[in-house]
């Protein structure tokens, strides 16, 4: 009996939700060696600023996520509209390969695409505008050249930004 592919998305993980963070390691900790594969399909945490960002929450799920690949579980990473900063540093950290969006699974119920969903967004033209720059190389360079400290402020006025806007 082939065991399942287990997929999650949008836990939104931050420091001050521990609650959070609990309940993906007791589901980490219940699934430990019994899937062939756990797709995060983005957002595992509220916000990623950058692999140098490093977290109490973030390490403690790395080390999970680490330690769920080790007993025979294929880990992989996607971006979402929150953690798009998420680099190959931390994916090696998790024990876990980061795929491009929109990726395609082979299954043996045939093929599924897998994606985070926010590009599929189309009305927001203001949001898919500010998506296209921020996914951009060039943008992403010159964001992580920054201190961590602007980064964080700069994280944070993009949030009331959008906090107003809905």
């Amino acid at each position: 009996m082939s065991k399942p592919i287990l997929f999650i998305s949008d836990l939104h993980l931050q420091d001050d939700r521990p609650d959070l963070t609990r309940a993906l390691l007791m589901f980490l900790q219940e699934n430990k060696g019994k899937c062939e594969a756990l797709y995060i399909l983005g957002d595992l945490f509220e916000v990623w600023l950058g692999d140098d960002g490093i977290t109490a929450t973030s390490d403690t799920v790395a080390q999970a996520l680490h330690e769920f690949a080790g007993c025979g579980s294929d880990v992989y990473l996607m971006h979402g509209n929150r953690d798009f900063l998420m680099g190959t540093e931390f994916a090696a950290r998790c024990g876990a390969s980061l795929l491009a969006e929109p990726y395609r699974l082979h299954s043996k119920l045939g093929d599924i695409v897998l994606m985070h969903g926010d590009v599929l967004c189309t009305d927001d033209t203001e949001y898919q505008a500010f998506r296209s720059m921020v996914r951009s190389a060039e943008w992403q360079a010159d964001f992580l050249a920054r201190n961590l400290d602007e980064r964080i402020a700069f994280a944070r006025q993009a949030r009331q930004q959008s906090s107003a806007a809905t």
